[in-house]
C-alpha cells in the first residue's frame, strides 16, 4: 500500500465514524471527510488499481475501504455491474 493510499484509507475510516458516531456515539458532519477524500483521490497516479478508481470515484466509500483493508471478496455487487 502506498502513502497516498494509506492517507485514502484514514480519510474512510474517519468518514465512517463521523457518519456512525464511532465510540462516541457523536455524529459529525461528514461533508469535510468527502472533500478530503475527493481531493486524495484526484492525486492518485493513472497507475492506481482501476478497481480503487472506480470505488472512490462512486463514491462505494465502504468499497474502497474493503479493497485497501484486503477484503475486496466481500464487496458485494453494485448495480453498475463492476463488482
Amino acid at each position: 500500500m502506498t502513502a497516498l493510499e494509506s492517507e485514502i484509507l484514514e480519510a474512510l475510516i474517519r468518514l465512517e465514524n463521523a457518519a456512525t458516531g464511532g465510540a462516541t456515539g457523536q455524529r459529525e458532519s461528514v461533508l469535510p471527510f468527502v472533500q478530503r477524500l475527493t481531493e486524495l483521490t484526484r492525486s492518485l497516479p493513472p497507475e492506481t488499481s482501476p478497481d480503487l478508481l472506480h470505488y472512490l470515484h462512486k463514491r462505494s466509500y465502504e468499497k474502497a475501504r474493503f479493497w485497501l483493508q484486503g477484503r475486496d471478496a466481500e464487496n458485494a455487487a453494485g448495480n453498475c455491474g463492476h463488482v
